[in-house]
């Protein structure tokens, strides 16, 4: 059978695989990034026009553009609602970017860890994969620049406001040193900010893009982490050189993103309601992170290293006695426990053992210490077994 030379690079995805494995009931389950189900806001459907069943403007609901165009001049993006797109998810935006930039052999440059999605899509497309790691406030930036020195990536992806999966948040110095040096070396920046408003300490910065004097962007968000994942509505805001390719791409791939979607988002972004929506579920994820982070502190301590994030729905543990956790996951399974091993977030996953990234937000309270109690005694009898 004659496929695409493209398709030798498509991986499955770990994560999926795991989420699908992690469906039976009686498992604890830390490994999807998956809003907690209690707290899904009941939408009203019966005020929604039929003109939502026709087919719509690839760019989006005009309405929904001019409303997500003021949240981010809010946030101080230089933007107008021309340069918006509604996307089917922010997935799809790093779809359509690679699609625009990437061909085998492509530099691109990543933080690592990186959001794994988006190393499958990068990769899938050939993308030479460049790295630069992460400090516990945004990337190095001695490092950065020798990369940027050294080469001429096509662009770089960073995901600044509580990180997938470090949960890192740069500060301030950071995006402004970070923005300086892609305007020195001309390098377009892809901005991803899936959880900038699941903020627990008040805390909040104004995107990267926003402080780019020259280069050319991408900044990209989602309805997915606020409101529902099942409306796959996110949106991207390009600059004004990007705009009409993207908007081609997009075009291309699935003429318009659903309308359904578009309009319940319309009926939320921007309201009084969803302000007060958001406030109570920054306090429900507020207080189950503080319960993750006493049961890592009874069943961890030992084992790991990690800092309490400050916003967005992951934990990132670092073994204090590295191991491919890669390796844990059978023995996890069959403990009725899922987890998200590290090595993935890496491009070259082989060497970077030892992480976990846990996810705070889905697991039934009740069952939270018990699941880390025996993720916990599955990593101690690896590193025992590793030991003799």
């Amino acid at each position: 059978m004659a496929f695409s030379e493209r398709v030798s690079r498509l991986k499955s995805s770990l994560i999926r695989e795991i989420l699908a494995a992690a469906q039976r009931p009686q498992v604890m389950s830390f490994a999807g990034g998956l809003p907690a189900e209690a707290m899904l806001p009941k939408v009203e459907w019966d005020q929604m026009p039929l003109t939502m069943g026709q087919y719509g403007m690839s760019e989006g609901e005009p309405a929904l553009r001019e409303m997500l165009a003021a949240e981010a001049r809010a946030l101080g993006v230089p933007c107008e609602a021309s340069q918006v797109l509604v996307v089917s998810g922010s997935q799809q935006t790093l779809d359509l970017a690679a699609k625009l930039y990437i061909d085998k052999g492509t530099e691109i440059l990543l933080e690592a860890p990186t959001y794994l999605a988006a190393l499958q899509i990068f990769q899938l497309f050939g993308a030479e994969c460049l790295t630069v790691p992460l400090q516990g406030d945004g990337p190095d930036l001695a490092q950065l620049r020798v990369r940027l020195e050294k080469h001429r990536p096509a662009f770089i992806y960073l995901i600044p406001t509580f990180q997938n999966p470090s949960a890192v948040r740069y500060s301030e110095a950071k995006r402004d040193a970070v923005a300086a040096l892609l305007d020195e070396f001309g390098v377009t920046l892809i901005e991803d900010e899936p959880y900038r408003e699941l903020t627990f300490d008040g805390g909040s910065a104004t995107p990267i893009v926003s402080r780019l004097k020259k280069s050319s962007w991408i900044y990209t968000g989602t309805v997915s982490k606020t409101l529902l994942p099942g409306l796959r509505v996110g949106y991207l805001i390009a600059s004004a050189d990007l705009f009409p390719h993207l908007l081609k791409l997009k075009q291309s791939a699935d003429l318009h993103t659903n309308r359904v979607g578009q309009w319940q988002a319309q009926q939320w972004i921007g309201s009084e309601k969803f302000r007060e929506y958001l406030s109570k579920l920054r306090d429900f994820y507020r207080g189950r992170r503080d319960a993750f982070q006493s049961a890592l502190e009874t069943h961890f301590a030992d084992l790991a290293d990690w800092h309490v994030p400050q916003g967005g729905l992951f934990f990132w543990l670092t073994l204090k006695q590295p191991l491919d956790t890669r390796t844990l996951l059978h023995a996890a399974l069959a403990n009725d426990v899922a987890f998200m091993p590290g090595e993935p977030f890496f491009p070259d996953p082989d060497n970077n053992p030892g992480h976990l990234r846990l996810n705070f937000s889905h697991i039934d309270p009740a069952r939270l210490d018990e699941g880390l109690k025996r993720l916990a005694a599955v990593v101690r009898q690896a590193q025992a077994a590793q030991a003799a």
